[in-house]
């Protein structure tokens, strides 16, 4: 039977990372397909971080504990390729697999996974976190005077996540000095996002860098905020931000191309990662009717175009402009941010099922059933 569902749809795309990148020994994923362009053994410890969030996806939506397996083995990799180490020079790329981890343990109950969780957000405090240009963190160790919103977006998101779990420890406070840092220095009157500043040590912001990736680090923040503390104002600010990235980076259907580079390939992903948090949040919201409708036709929309002209001999193999056909070369971040998209679109199809079941429930003359929607 053809199954035209978005799960299945979603099954797809998760299982096209390992028909079109899988490799075998060390290496785990090829870094592009086809597999003769560059250094194919660059180890891309970010990227891989990702596997790990988009077979998490896999397993929330499934329940497949086969996801988690992979996730894990995803996990394994990086650590062995890392030299059995946590960590390296980017707080950004660690906060990444810091987030990634939280994902699993929530998803196994195994604590080894938050405690490697907690080993970065401490190594991260540490060694990146500081006052110039006011309470921040760093992007990187080798420059910590520079400050920007791929390091203090997912240091929000980890903090707010943690301290739910411990509210001993100061993570939330990090959590809520970096997101006022971020609002106050890098973005706009219209909720854009700026990628950073003081990159030279001049104080200024780089603002020809009009990436995806920020907006939705801003967006995720803002809603992770707006659960933890109930103030409102988190969920406008994402609101805004989240209207203005479609308005001012879109067609109005899809991103186009953001660079031809293999770490541009991920940046929409990480929009519609957090895309669909705000959706979720937005579910029961009774002011933000209109953007919440116009929202969901944005991903309704890109991930139709995705599928449209992404399938190749019955797998997943998009470019990074969805509204074309697929290109001669990809990196496996190209194929991530569509694998992000289509989960999202398989989750909002799950909510709108489940809204309906939901009405015909209680129309008048309606008999009571039981079953499973989905």
């Amino acid at each position: 039977m053809n199954d035209t569902s978005w799960s299945a749809r979603a099954d797809i795309a998760q299982h096209s990372i390992d028909h079109w990148f899988g490799a075998d020994g060390i290496q785990f994923l090829a870094n592009s397909h086809p597999h003769d362009r560059g250094n194919t053994e660059v180890f891309n410890y970010w990227w891989l971080a990702h596997v790990i969030d988009a077979r998490v996806d896999a397993w929330l939506r499934t329940g497949d504990p086969a996801w988690t397996d992979r996730a894990i083995a995803a996990r394994d990799n990086i650590v062995e390729r890392n030299g059995g180490q946590l960590f390296n020079d980017y707080f950004d790329d660690m906060l990444w697999f810091a987030l990634a981890l939280e994902r699993v343990h929530r998803a196994t109950g195994q604590q080894r996974f938050l405690d490697e969780a907690i080993a970065i957000w401490d190594h991260v405090i540490a060694e990146g976190w500081n006052d110039t240009l006011g309470e921040s963190l760093a992007w990187r160790k080798q420059q910590l005077y520079y400050k920007n919103t791929p390091a203090n977006g997912p240091l929000v998101i980890l903090g707010v996540r943690l301290s739910r779990l411990d509210d001993s420890r100061d993570y939330l406070g990090y959590a809520r000095r970096a997101f006022d840092w971020l609002t106050a220095t890098l973005v706009g009157a219209d909720g854009f996002v700026e990628d950073g500043v003081n990159r030279e040590e001049d104080g200024r912001v780089d603002t020809q860098w009009r990436f995806t990736y920020n907006q939705g680090l801003y967006v995720g923040a803002a809603v992770e905020l707006h659960a933890a503390t109930g103030d409102r104002a988190y969920l406008d600010r994402a609101v805004q931000t989240a209207m203005t990235a479609v308005r001012e980076l879109s067609d109005g259907t899809v991103f186009p191309d953001e660079g031809d580079g293999g770490d541009e390939g991920l940046f929409k992903g990480v929009f519609y990662r957090y895309l669909g948090e705000l959706l979720a949040a937005l579910t029961d919201d009774e002011q933000y009717v209109d953007e919440k409708a116009a929202l969901e036709d944005f991903l309704r929309a890109g991930t139709d175009a995705l599928w449209a002209n992404g399938l190749v001999d019955g797998h997943l193999r998009p470019g990074n402009d969805w509204s074309k056909p697929p290109v001669e070369w990809i990196p496996y971040s190209t194929l991530l941010s569509a694998v992000f998209a289509v989960e999202q679109r398989a989750r909002l199809e799950a909510r709108d099922a489940g809204a309906d079941a939901a009405a015909s429930a209680s129309a008048p003359g309606a008999t009571a059933s039981v079953g499973v929607v989905g």
